[in-house]
């Protein structure tokens, strides 16, 4: 048996897997669910791993870098007070959909926008597991204005407004055809095709003002976190191999193709990752073949919108 809590400043979870894994892992995780998850934060709940069994602590960020999408999804449907039945209605899937998803029976995650939506937890994380569970999310956006906030009104704007002494005009990035029906693009900056940025915001994510470009991400190779049509802001000072900081996103000139990505340094080379790996797996290149198909980092992904549809 394992011995007892040493400490005394918390619930200790103690479980053992009999006759060789009789127990297995999705029928201890469905009993710690409820019999935890639902009960009040447990203070200083320790963490123990045994085999296949993940035992998760409480009263503290609950640990996902082990956990599979299934298990993702069923924490994110527990945290908005959900049913299966009740998440597929509102998600506009079925419940066979989402039971065959928690079961892990479906491995796609084509759904997991509309259902991070739903559920109100970010969709990078439960799509990928990247960052946490309720960071950024229209929760957190959405909470009610803190005293002393105040709300102004809607300004329309065009390109005849004069530019605030607070803002800048970030230009776009784009293929441009070096001649007619070559195939051959080169990547250029766009004469009109501009944005509005606070200059704060640009500081703040250590942009300087003349490295700030936009592009417009095309496909579904980084569906749900960037939809086709997604704008994004790339801050070009970061452009190098020791500026790659693994798993973030990054502009990248492909021979003439502009494609954003996430990246990844490896000891021969590089590894472009997209978040719709069902359909868009891994691409890895020496660095041979990095200089043959002419690949570049055109910089570092600070910031993107889009619009839901």
């Amino acid at each position: 048996m394992l011995p007892p809590n040493p400490t005394r400043n918390g619930a200790l979870i103690n479980l053992e897997l009999f006759g060789s894994g009789l127990l297995g892992a999705e029928v201890i995780n469905e009993a710690l669910v409820n019999c935890v998850h639902d009960a009040p934060p447990y203070g200083n709940t320790h963490i123990l791993i045994y085999g296949n069994a993940d035992l998760q602590g409480y009263g503290s960020t609950r640990n996902t870098r082990k956990m599979e999408f299934k298990d993702r999804l069923k924490a994110a449907r527990r945290h908005a007070k959900l049913n299966q039945t009740e998440l597929a209605e509102r998600a506009g899937l079925t419940q066979t959909s989402i039971s065959d998803l928690e079961r892990g029976k479906s491995k796609a995650t084509a759904f997991a926008a509309q259902i991070a939506s739903v559920c109100g937890v970010s969709p990078m994380w439960l799509a990928e597991g990247v960052g946490e569970m309720l960071k950024g999310t229209s929760a957190e956006l959405s909470a009610p204005p803190q005293p002393g906030v105040k709300l102004s009104s809607i300004e329309t704007w065009d390109d005849a407004t004069p530019l605030p002494d607070d803002e800048v005009y970030v230009p776009f990035l784009r293929e441009v055809e070096l001649a007619a029906g070559s195939g051959r693009f080169v990547i250029e900056e766009s004469d009109s095709a501009k944005l509005r940025f606070f200059k704060s915001d640009l500081r703040r994510n250590n942009v300087q003002f003349s490295n700030a470009k936009c592009v417009i991400a095309r496909g579904n190779s980084m569906f749900p976190v960037l939809r086709d049509g997604a704008t994004v802001g790339v801050n070009t000072g970061k452009n190098s191999l020791g500026d790659i900081v693994d798993g973030d996103l990054y502009a990248i000139n492909h021979n003439g193709q502009l494609r954003v990505k996430q990246v990844y340094r490896l000891p021969t080379g590089l590894r472009l990752r997209s978040f719709n790996r069902d359909e868009h797996p891994d691409e890895d290149y020496t660095f041979q073949e990095i200089q043959e198909q002419q690949i570049s980092i055109l910089g570092h992904v600070f910031w993107w919108g889009m619009f839901a549809r």
